[in-house]
């Protein structure tokens, strides 16, 4: 047989088709090749045997409950007599289940009943997904055994509480006689009580070979509570500890067990916790019935419903109440109130925020264990998807009509750019994890209330409505609830759209956003949502969650891997440890709050009202006027037309792209020698281009965007476009910007320590994103920066339109400046310009009031949480010493006495300026004196059991510190979004003298080669040109200028006063001594605010040889409210700005001064750079007025002052010497200045 033919080549080649190759299958491949054989009656067998097997496992069906210390071992030689032939540990016997710390016995047991086993252990015969049998049965057995362990426990606290450990006995007995006959017989099992009572615990319900010190298992729970789960890490120090000393734990046969502690020690950890869970539950339980009866022995005490006055409202009408107990444990500061009632508008009484956190996944693969633990904090999954399913029935319905004060389109926005809003949002890979996350309820310090198992992908709205109805259930029917939430605003219309919760409910709720995702929101939304801005949040920032999972983030890892039940335990428990030392904490909290808080801050506030010289009363004003304004105007655009305009814009862009591009290669063309034809094809394809750059024109008029905003309608159309692009910009630029502030936050405060480390690649991480991402940040913003300048160009004081800001391109800048949060206005303003609009100090006074007002109302409400928790605590207090006083607690006395002792130290830790000591012990006394009536008979505590032995350690005392650790989020954002902005990266391009020489080229290109030549327009031909002269370059004025200078009312525009100013300096040259002056341009300035790069300065400024020249003169234009002109002197070698205005008005110079010594700086680095001459020193200078008294009375002259005023520093005065009277003969000298330059 010839060999086979490899290369394609040597393939044999066949007519039409050809013939058809595959790739011969692998031999011997396992999956393809064999098949699955069916052997007769091996079913059966294996059946059989799994049953056999099942009955040796599980000899018991069902363990008995009534008791188990007392059930029957098996015969003596089935089981290990001692720790060496228990091989229990040995890898190759037993698997490890991270379900429940457990060895089980490999794949032959059962999930379900033997004779159905399920795939999942055909498939993989090591991993147990669902407990089988025997899991249930061992925690059934430990759940029957804790409680019989209970009163074994307390009395071993007992006896042991603030005495030494005694040493461990060599023989644990339970004989009171010590001199009887003694014979010693090895055992299976002690009695479970006898362990405990000399201070063991067992590792298993029933025959353990091992137990745990009690004390050793009390000090791993509170490691657990300040670190977390660490069950591995014990389990190998003690056997590495143990073998250092001499100790190794071996099989029968001598070998080594590797892991002879985890699997004990993981139980009994477990099931000590759970013990004392139970002791927990039980002492509530008895303590509970005392708090009853101090309740209603109180009740005649409580105040009467009564009308108290607030800020607010003249009378509020304040309801008797009382929240659940078990939310006064969690935090008495929020939920121990006895009035309920007050208005949503001042705050309501109770303020919660929640979030939901997706690192607490559960993955699938580690499976589950039996239901050990019930937890206190998370709500029932039923409860949960009760609430899912009827949102989801309700959303099928047609919504409620509901009038916002917010505009939908800001909402739908805020919808679409945060993820928490989209329930359908996939966070998590639903096929490896089972349970996707956790949310959170929590008080406005910081406390879990309740949390909600998340099991979806995306964080859908039923976790929070259901966390908030829960809370609902358990507040007085007449309390009022703020919730604050990352996108309270869409919760908040879904709401209102549906009947989700019933109207009782909705109209005691009121939405705000937290403090810190409030910035991604609309503006709009934050006028109604931002916390910072709704009367009566004060300083609540619903930040809380955000720092409660940066203290859960310890146990993201190990959940994972945990068994489910185990994971839910984990989580509730440390949310108790936590909760319960925040409690504790609750009066340095306070102190906190007060001190960098409300009196910080307000102060600070306070410092800039007085500072700002408007009334309070204005500045409110102004404020509900800018509120009404921007929830009122057309901010925004209709959907449509925004998704049009984008089109239209990409297609203009892709269109300019090409232009760029045809123009390049005409002037390559055009260097070469090329034919006629290759002419003609350049020609043509710009021919095309003109075309299409005219139906784009066509294409954007087809929009009607003036019929669609009948207020454009007399507004230029460039002007309109400009102005549309520069809104949907700036909002693109503000998302982007707020994700780079959190993104930078982030890296600084993992930095600075507030925060855990981020690690080296994740940090490298993070910077290169940034870094990836600022380009197109910087981009946009000098992007928007053009728009501004060339609106401004475009700028018709009439149209009453105003102006945006330009924003700068440092990011610590751009973080602070206060116009970053705000939209462009689209919409001329009616009458004048608002003051909240154009003046500065009324938007700083604005911002200072907001903050002075949150401070107020905080101090307010720290005053009522104070309050409550003095109440808190002398309630609790009578509740504990009643409870010590009932021969019925004589069980729990022990454990009532130390809560009783907590009590009593929370009143040093509690005591703040607004609830003195003498408060706290007045409570104390009226409490035990309550609890010794209501006693009767049992006036003296049961304390013949149980006595607590207070022991004091003698130890050197550390320095106080004066102040606590304020916790890291919330200052970052106790600042409004208008503080919170990029390297001043300034843009090429610039509007000038080079558009005034554009258009004069355009306009002297000839005439057009017209049959009736005569019509040619009149403005060409009378067109003023004067040649570069005394250093000025050309100047052009049109007919247009000139007749605004020989109108009397009319209002100079920037050539005539740039162009008037180059005349005056020849003029008085020419009859006198001119003092050596650099007059700057009205673009100069603005050149300076929309960040110009130093070429584009330097080009337009160099002519003036400013670096040469002592003084500098600089004209301003202001554009808002109607267009005003100014003037500044600069005299270098005095440091002194001398400012002049026609109005005399003193509040814009602020901003105008600040420009000024930016622009002397810049301009002073660059001639520097480029000739060499010295820096301007721009520390000490002193800005100071011309004129103090108006000298212009009318609303057109201040153009002409401002000549007068270049013309009195150029001949050597400070300010005119002339009158209002004046104006008409200076303006007809002016005009005539004009009107001798030949026309060209």
């Amino acid at each position: 047989m010839p060999p086979a033919r490899t290369t394609r080549g040597a393939q044999p080649t066949s007519s039409g088709l050809g013939l058809h190759f595959v790739s011969p299958k692998k031999s011997r491949d396992v999956k393809k090749t064999q098949a699955f054989v069916n052997i007769p009656g091996v079913n059966a067998k294996h059946k059989r045997l799994l049953d056999q097997m099942a009955t040796l496992m599980n000899p018991l069906p069902v363990l008995r409950t009534e008791n188990l210390s007392s059930v029957s071992t098996p015969p003596q030689s089935e089981a290990p007599m001692s720790i060496d032939d228990a091989n229990y540990d040995d890898p190759t016997d037993y698997i490890y289940d991270a379900n429940s710390d457990d060895y089980v016995v490999t794949a032959d047991q059962p999930d379900q009943p033997a004779s159905h086993p399920t795939d999942v252990e055909h498939e993989n015969p090591r991993r147990r997904l669902l407990p089988d049998r025997m899991s249930y049965n061992l925690h059934s057995a430990w759940k029957a055994l804790v409680p019989t362990l209970v009163d074994a426990f307390l009395k071993y606290s007992a006896r042991t509480h603030g005495h030494p450990l005694p040493e461990a006995r060599p023989v644990i007995s339970a004989c009171a006689k010590r001199g009887c006959a003694q014979r010693r017989v090895s055992i299976i099992c002690l009695f479970f009580d006898l362990l405990v009572h000399h201070g063991l615990f067992p590792t298993a319900p029933s025959q353990p070979r091992m137990a745990i010190s009690i004390d050793l298992l009390a000090f791993y729970r509170a490691l657990f509570e300040r670190s977390c789960d660490a069950i591995h890490a014990l389990a190998s120090a003690l056997k590495t500890h143990y073998a250092r000393r001499g100790f190794q734990m071996t099989r029968g046969d001598g070998q080594i067990i590797q892991e002879p502690f985890r699997r004990s020690l993981g139980q009994a950890v477990q099931w000590f916790d759970i013990l004392q869970v139970e002791v927990e539950r039980q002492t509530e339980a008895a303590v509970q019935i005392a708090r009853e009866r101090v309740y209603e022995a109180r009740r005649p005490q409580l105040p009467d419903d009564s009308g108290i006055s607030t800020p607010m409202s003249s009378k509020t009408t304040l309801v008797k109440g009382r929240c659940s107990s078990i939310l006064m444990q969690r935090c008495p500061a929020c939920f121990a109130g006895v009035l309920f009632g007050r208005p949503l508008s001042e705050g309501g009484d109770i303020h919660v925020a929640t979030d939901g956190n997706f690192h607490h996944r559960h993955r699938r693969s580690a499976g589950d264990c039996p239901r050990f633990y019930d937890p206190a904090y998370f709500l029932p999954k039923a409860q949960v998807d009760e609430v899912g399913h009827r949102i989801h029935s309700l959303r099928k319905r047609a919504p409620k009509k509901h009038t916002s004060a917010v505009p939908d389109e800001a909402i739908d926005q805020c919808e679409h750019s945060y993820e928490a809003a989209d329930g359908k949002k996939q966070k998590a890979a639903m096929d490896s994890f089972d349970d996707t996350g956790v949310m959170a309820l929590i008080c406005r310090h910081d406390i879990p209330l309740f949390f909600a198992n998340i099991d979806s992908p995306g964080e859908q709205q039923k976790y929070a409505v259901a966390l908030l109805e829960h809370l609902f259930s358990l507040v007085p029917q007449e309390s009022n609830v703020i919730a604050l939430y990352d996108v309270g605003c869409v919760l908040s219309r879904s709401l209102s759209h549906y009947d989700i919760l019933p109207s009782s409910v909705t109209s005691r709720l009121r939405f705000a956003t937290t403090a810190m995702h409030a910035y991604g929101h609309e503006w709009a939304c934050q006028l109604e949502y931002n916390p910072r801005m709704c009367t009566g949040l004060g300083l609540s920032d619903g930040e809380g969650t955000e720092r409660l999972w940066s203290r859960f983030v310890k146990l993201i890892g190990i959940q994972r891997s945990s068994s489910r039940q185990r994971r839910l335990w984990l989580i509730d428990r440390q949310a108790a440890a936590i909760g319960m030392e925040m409690q504790v904490d609750l009066g340095d909290w306070i102190k906190r709050r007060l001190k960098r808080g409300v009196n910080n801050q307000g102060s600070a506030a306070k410092e800039a009202l007085r500072n700002c010289g408007i009334t309070t009363e204005d500045l409110q004003a102004q404020w509900a006027d800018q509120k009404r304004s921007q929830l009122s105007i057309r901010a925004h655009a209709p959907a449509r037309l925004k998704k049009e305009l984008d089109v239209v814009l990409a297609l203009q862009a892709d269109l300019d792209a090409s232009d760029r591009a045809l123009q390049a290669t005409r002037s390559v063309v055009e260097r070469g020698s090329v034919s006629e034809e290759t002419l003609d094809a350049v020609a043509s394809l710009e021919r095309s281009h003109e075309r299409l750059m005219t139906k784009v024109e066509v294409l954007y008029s087809s929009l009607n965007v003036h019929e669609r905003f009948p207020e454009l309608q007399d507004v230029d159309l460039d002007f309109v476009r400009t102005l549309l692009m520069a809104r949907d910009l700036k909002i693109n630029i503000r998302k982007r910007a707020i994700g780079s502030f959190f993104e930078w936050d982030k890296l600084d405060r993992a930095v600075g320590g507030a925060n855990q480390a981020l690690g080296t690649k994740l940090h490298q991480q993070t910077r290169k994103a940034i870094a990836k991402r600022q380009p197109a940040l910087m981009t946009a913003i000098r992007k928007f920066n053009s728009y501004c300048e060339r609106l401004e160009s475009l700028y018709d004081p009439s149209w009453s339109i105003p102006l945006p800001t330009p924003l700068p391109t440092k990011l610590a800048d751009l973080r602070n400046d206060q116009t970053l949060m705000e939209d462009v206005w689209i919409t001329p303003s009616v009458g004048n310009v608002p003051r909240w609009m154009e003046d500065p100090d009324v938007r700083d006074g604005i911002r200072a009031l907001l903050k002075w007002e949150r401070c107020q109302e905080e101090q307010r409400r720290l005053g009522l949480e104070a309050d409550n928790l003095c109440r808190w605590f002398g309630d609790e207090l009578a509740a504990l010493e009643l409870a010590l006083r009932l021969p019925t607690n004589r069980t729990f006395m022990f454990t009532i006495q130390q809560r009783r002792d907590h009590v009593l130290l929370l009143q040093t830790r509690w005591v703040t300026p607004l609830a003195s000591s003498t408060r706290f012990i007045g409570s104390g006394n009226a409490a035990l004196k309550l609890a010794l009536s209501l006693a009767g008979s049992h006036g003296s505590p049961t304390t013949a059991a149980y006595s607590l032995i207070p022991t004091s350690l003698t130890l050197l005392d550390p320095s106080p510190e004066e102040d606590t650790a304020e916790e890291s989020i919330p200052d970052a954002f106790e600042e409004g979004p208008e503080q919170a902005a990029l390297s001043d990266v300034l843009q090429d391009g610039t509007i000038g003298d080079e558009d005034d020489e554009d258009e004069d080229e355009d306009k002297s290109m000839g005439e057009p080669e017209y049959v009736i030549t005569w019509q040619l327009p009149e403005d060409i031909s009378r067109t003023r040109v004067r040649p570069a002269q005394d250093g000025f370059p050309h100047q052009v004025f049109e007919p247009r200028d000139l007749s605004i200078l020989a109108q009397p009312t009319a209002r100079l525009n920037d050539t005539c006063v740039n162009g008037v100013a180059a005349l005056l300096y020849s003029e008085i040259l020419t009859t006198s001594h001119v003092r050596p002056c650099a007059i700057l341009s009205t673009h100069d300035l603005p050149r300076i605010r929309y960040n110009a790069s130093d070429e584009v300065l330097w080009r337009n400024t160099s002519w003036t040889s400013y670096w040469e020249k002592g003084i500098w003169l600089i004209p301003i234009h202001r554009p808002s409210p109607v267009g005003h002109w100014v003037f500044c002197v600069v005299y270098m070698s005095t440091k002194e700005l001398h400012l002049f205005d026609s109005l005399a008005d003193r509040q814009p110079w602020k901003n105008d001064v600040k420009d000024i010594m930016n622009l002397i700086s810049r301009l002073s680095s660059i001639a520097h750079q480029r000739r060499g001459s010295g820096l301007i020193d721009v520390k000490g200078w002193v800005a100071r007025p011309l004129i103090v008294q108006p000298l212009q009375t009318n609303g057109y002259d201040c153009g002409l002052w401002v000549l007068a005023a270049i013309a009195a520093v150029l001949r050597g005065a400070h300010r005119p010497g002339i009158h209002e009277d004046d104006m008409i003969t200076f303006r007809h000298y002016v005009h005539g200045l004009v009107a001798k330059i030949p026309v060209s």
